[in-house]
């Protein structure tokens, strides 16, 4: 039995359809039956758009319309959404009708996405890609490398990957570098190479990348290779090398002052912060005082400013303990000085020492990376004001240590000396009470009390001179006027010699204040002998700064003050018992005051200076 012929047409792989010029179906093969779900008895003679409605919200009525008004064969892509397959129509026109073959790309138009999506990977990520054939040809870049080399794709694309090092500037030895790296690769010795290579950018600038060469598997390519930008990573490393070689600077120095100037000036040439200051705490006064600043800090502000409790950012940093940084102060509230021209800046506390500020001109001029940096610098910092601290802690220990020795040295001439003469002086009597006839005590009551009471104050002094002096307690807020009645009132001096020509408060160890007060009134009172006025008033010269005086007119011994505040071993009828205004001048240097005597024929006169914290109160 003869086969039954099969139409050529019916052995085309593609789905085939014929329409005559009413877009009837005048034939239709078996892999258009199969595609369409239709079979040809269903579909000859029929119009397409009427068969197949759904056709018609696809590219088919405008393709097949245009194919035969213009006479011209027309190609397009549609997806069949039932079949969830993509395919090519190709549309060839007659006077008759059309002959349409449509063809499954499916896998092509996967691919091709596939591409795109990771096409648009590569174009997004920051990182420069470029794409090596076979022969070592470009075949692709991403948008990074041409914003990196400042080189257009045009420039790149087909050329051979020599021309890459020629037009990034890359010297002979990196370029024979990346050239054995990519053989390596690409003949399997190694599964990638990572080299880093020096380059200049497009702007002129010295840079770091880091590229990393991996094989791809590809019917285009042969090698990838990933260019990361790293030179701002090694700046950061060599500026952090560059910050603990600083901290053995700053260990070096014991001044306060000076390691925070090396910090200032550190954080200007390492890390480019060219308006920088540094304020320290002081404990006396209770503000932050500026001890270090940049020349263009000085040049732009004439001076940095000091900060008392609650006055801006600087203050409430220190008071938090952490860094902030302000991207744009414009938009912040409560600014220490609202007109000022800085527009950014970081603030980061020095441990509890103080703070570091740096600014800028520019809103958003500073990175986290910036923020980091300053705070491994106020870290360094702090550890070195801790250690200064310590340091001088130590020294002042030391000298204590001596100074006590001195003191003890004194206190035992006075105790052997001064004791003896009390003790004699109630032996005396005792003596001569044994010598009386009768049975009754004759020795005078009030001549005991008062050699016991010089006794007495002398323990009391020796007390107080003995111990560590040289350092005071909490200073605190003290109003001059009570502090002085209520030394009159411990004192043997009348309160009715005292004139007070000021009202004034300072900071000060109250007790050891009004204890200075009470020794300097009674010194006035041992030498009076007759009626006495003392004067009390604020003095603020140009040197020794402010302070205060107590004027006297009593009789002035035959030792003078300037002896009497440094010796308390002296002999003088008209002296203080024990170590009279000794103590004062202890306990002055103890607020780190300065003492200053004059005598003269009118009486005696004794200032102290340097007391930062008295303030006049006017009237």
């Amino acid at each position: 039995m003869a086969s039954k012929s099969i139409p050529p047409i019916d052995r085309v792989t593609d789905a085939f359809f014929a329409l005559d010029s009413g877009y009837r179906f005048t034939y239709i093969n078996e892999r258009a039956q199969a595609l369409l779900k239709r079979s040809r008895g269903e579909l000859i003679g029929r119009v397409m758009w009427d068969e197949l409605p759904r056709t018609i919200e696809t590219q088919f009525p405008d393709g097949f319309y245009r194919a035969m008004d213009e006479q011209i064969p027309v190609s397009f892509e549609v997806y069949h959404t039932r079949l969830e397959t993509w395919f090519e129509a190709r549309a060839y026109p007659s006077e008759d009708g059309l002959s349409v073959f449509m063809r499954d790309i499916t896998e092509r138009k996967d691919r091709e996405t596939k591409l795109a999506q990771n096409a648009a990977v590569v174009e997004s990520i920051r990182d420069g890609v470029v794409v090596l054939d076979n022969g070592n040809r470009i075949v692709a870049v991403n948008e990074a490398i041409e914003a990196n080399f400042g080189i257009g794709r045009s420039e790149l694309l087909g050329e051979h990957v020599e021309s890459l090092p020629q037009l990034a500037s890359i010297d002979d030895e990196h370029s024979l570098e990346i050239g054995q790296a990519i053989d390596d690769v690409s003949v399997g010795a190694a599964e990638f190479r990572e080299l880093e290579i020096p380059f200049t950018d497009r702007h002129g600038n010295e840079r770091i990348t880091e590229l990393r060469l991996v094989p791809i598997e590809d019917d285009r390519a042969n090698i990838a290779g990933i260019i990361r930008d790293v030179t701002k990573q090694r700046t950061h490393e060599q500026i952090i090398e560059s910050l603990h070689e600083l901290t053995r600077w700053l260990f070096q120095s014991e001044d306060p002052d000076e390691i925070c100037s090396i910090a200032v000036h550190a954080g200007s040439d390492l890390l480019e912060l060219p308006i920088s200051g540094v304020w320290l705490l002081d404990d006396t006064q209770g503000y932050l005082d500026p001890v270090a600043g940049t020349a263009k800090a000085h040049d732009e502000f004439g001076g940095l400013p000091r900060f008392r409790p609650g006055e801006g950012l600087v203050w409430d940093v220190y008071e938090s303990g952490e860094s902030e940084y302000y991207e744009d102060l414009t938009e912040v509230e409560d600014l220490y000085n609202p007109s000022t021209p800085i527009r950014s800046e970081i603030i980061a506390p020095i441990g509890t020492h103080g703070v570091l500020m740096t600014g800028s001109f520019e809103p958003n001029r500073f990175d986290e990376t910036d923020v980091d940096l300053v705070s491994t610098l106020v870290e360094n910092a702090n550890v070195a004001l801790d250690r200064a601290e310590q340091d001088q802690l130590l020294r002042k220990r030391t000298d204590q240590l001596e100074q006590q020795t001195q003191r003890l040295e004194a206190v035992a001439n006075v105790l052997s000396n001064d004791l003896k003469e009390q003790i004699q002086t109630i032996s005396d009597a005792l003596e001569i009470d044994d010598e009386a006839t009768d049975d009754s005590i004759s020795v005078s009551d009030e001549s005991v009390e008062t050699t016991l009471v010089r006794t007495e104050r002398l323990v009391d002094d020796v007390r107080e001179f003995a111990r560590n002096s040289r350092s005071v307690r909490t200073r605190s807020p003290i109003d001059f006027g009570t502090a002085i009645e209520t030394a009159v009132a411990r004192s043997e001096l009348d309160g009715t010699a005292l004139e007070v020509e000021t009202v004034a408060t300072l900071r000060a160890d109250e007790d050891r204040f009004v204890r200075l007060l009470e020794i300097v009134f009674d010194d006035v009172a041992a030498r009076c002998t007759g009626e006495t006025t003392v004067k009390i008033g604020t003095i603020d010269k140009e040197e020794g700064g402010r302070g205060f005086f107590i004027a006297d007119d009593a009789e002035t011994g035959s030792s003078g003050p300037h002896d009497r505040l440094s010796d308390p071993t002296g002999s003088d009828d008209l002296a203080l018992p024990g170590l009279g205004l000794v103590l004062a001048r202890v306990i002055a240097e103890a607020h780190d005051w300065t003492v200053e005597t004059t005598e003269s024929g009118d009486g005696t006169r004794i200032e102290f200076h340097d007391i930062t914290t008295l303030d006049v109160i006017k009237a």
